[in-house]
């Protein structure tokens, strides 16, 4: 009994300090809101009111786990294989079905892990050729080739709307429309008190650091608030397909579209997730189980910490989320109206350049597939998962391993292997600048099966890399692989002795 009273104590005062906590910050979000000048308030005001509502779950909820005992194997005809898909084949009419088609790029990324200011999407990855060029290349080879409007809508954050939009006139005269819209911007909050940092609406100078971007999962919230969806809906347009702008892999893809246009059962998909099989380098990436009698995408941050390992097993589970997705705008619209799209809450810890520990609550837009109708994950090629993520993935899209036509990478057909090989370059190598400054043309890398390189290293001309390779300079020493080296299965290491491996 004394227990029970004690728990109903706790319990009492917990709502006590959650209940304050949830009154400090209203009280800090109006000292904030009554900064901001006219032109900017109804704006500011929606980003506060949709902070308030994460912060008031963030407090109601007990942590991120699942119920691991709950978690069950997705059923047999909820994940379908690409090939079944593909076999149906294209009906006569694919342009009047591409037309319902908006295609939305997640664009608020900065390049700063890349060693780059400004958005990710403008680092040049092939031939010149940016991200956003290359995604522009494939809408407009699309609309020319099928005679339709496939428009692009970016995503983008405060931190790359203003250079994103200048350089959109340079597609002016491109065939493709181009939209834009924000997501949010919220306070980033003191990991002690729990309170914003912020005094003001300004976000710059000194001010950079008070805001961030809330993940990707507030593209339902944003694309609804900016009244693009509702233009989108009066265009007639009924699917969006969604994919971050550093994944080369996702272009639009005929076949899905198709089934999610004409269902062989005649039941349209309100959501469809994008898996591929997990290999060793994606243990972490994010999977889809049945849970509660629907599809839930589970991450590595809800699992509890007995079950990580199990999670991360690739014969337990064996697909991931490629995080390219295709959405009805229809149930986007009326999930939003109903305040009914449930995302967990991710919570990221950062430091601040001062020292000033603080916290960030996001969320993604995956995980959002449990309150849509009738999902489906479609189990794709490792193809269409792509992303640069840092300068060892940008040598493979670099490279001859892969060919560029109309802004599509293809992997080459004398790659005797479907998959990539393994790169790890070095922290010498972290920054776009530096990499690009280590290799004088990009080697031959077409029978490379593994690439380690490790400290002061650059590569001459036409250099030829095969089965596994490893270059270690040791500290204080330089190795410079000399132009024309064909090195294949080699160890070179400290004074530039070439050994077999």
């Amino acid at each position: 009994f004394s227990k029970a009273m004690s728990q109903a104590g706790t319990s009492q005062f917990q709502e006590v300090i959650r209940q304050e906590l949830e009154y400090s910050m209203k009280v800090e979000l109006d000292k904030i809101l009554a900064t901001a000048p006219s032109n900017e308030l109804e704006h500011t005001k929606k980003d506060l009111e949709g902070f308030k509502k994460l912060f008031h779950r963030f407090l109601q909820e007990k942590g991120p786990s699942v119920d691991w005992g709950k978690i069950q194997r997705p059923p047999e005809d909820s994940i379908q294989p690409y090939e079944k898909i593909k076999a149906r084949g294209l009906p006569d009419n694919i342009a009047s079905v591409l037309n319902k088609l908006v295609v939305v790029k997640l664009n608020g990324g900065l390049g700063t892990s890349m060693g780059c200011k400004g958005p990710k999407s403008l680092i040049g990855v092939r031939n010149e050729n940016t991200f956003l060029d290359l995604t522009v290349q494939q809408i407009e080879h699309l609309n020319k080739s099928y005679n339709t409007d496939v428009p692009l809508v970016l995503m983008n954050s405060f931190n790359t709307d203003d250079d994103t939009k200048k350089i959109l006139q340079k597609y002016s005269h491109s065939r493709v429309k181009i939209y834009t819209f924000n997501q949010s911007r919220y306070p980033r909050i003191n990991k002690e008190t729990l309170l914003p940092i912020a005094k003001d609406v300004s976000y710059s100078g000194e001010n950079t650091e008070c805001w961030y971007p809330p993940g990707h999962g507030d593209i339902y919230a944003s694309f609804y608030n900016s009244g693009l969806l509702d233009n989108l809906i009066g265009e007639g347009k009924e699917y969006i397909f969604v994919s971050n702008i550093d994944n080369l892999g996702a272009t639009v893809d005929l076949y899905i579209l198709n089934h999610l246009m004409n269902p062989p059962n005649g039941k349209r998909c309100e959501f469809v997730m994008e898996v591929t099989n997990k290999t060793r380098a994606d243990v972490k990436g994010g999977t889809l189980t049945q849970y509660e009698n629907k599809l839930r995408l589970v991450e590595i941050a809800q699992v509890p910490k007995a079950h990580v390992d199990e999670f991360k097993s690739v014969s337990k589970f064996k697909i991931f989320n490629t995080n390219n997705l295709w959405i009805a705008l229809s149930a986007i619209k009326r999930l939003q109206e109903k305040n009914a799209i449930d995302m967990e809450i991710i919570v990221n810890p950062k430091t601040l350049d001062g020292g000033l520990n603080v916290i960030q609550l996001e969320t993604a837009v995956g995980a959002a597939i449990k309150s849509f109708e009738n999902s489906l994950g479609i189990n794709v090629p490792r193809s269409r998962f792509l992303p640069v993520k840092t300068t060892s993935d940008l040598l493979l899209v670099m490279s001859n391993l892969y060919s560029l036509n109309a802004g599509s990478l293809t992997m080459s057909e004398k790659r005797e292997f479907p998959t990539v090989p393994l790169v790890k370059l070095g922290s010498s190598f972290t920054k776009v600048q530096d990499y690009l400054r280590r290799f004088e043309s990009i080697p031959d890398m077409l029978e490379l099966d593994h690439l380690t390189v490790s400290g002061d290293v650059t590569f001459g001309k036409n250099v030829s890399l095969k089965g596994t390779v490893i270059i270690i300079a040791n500290h204080g020493d330089r190795i410079d692989i000399p132009a024309g080296a064909l090195l294949e299965n080699k160890i070179v290491s400290g004074n530039l002795r070439i050994l077999d491996h």
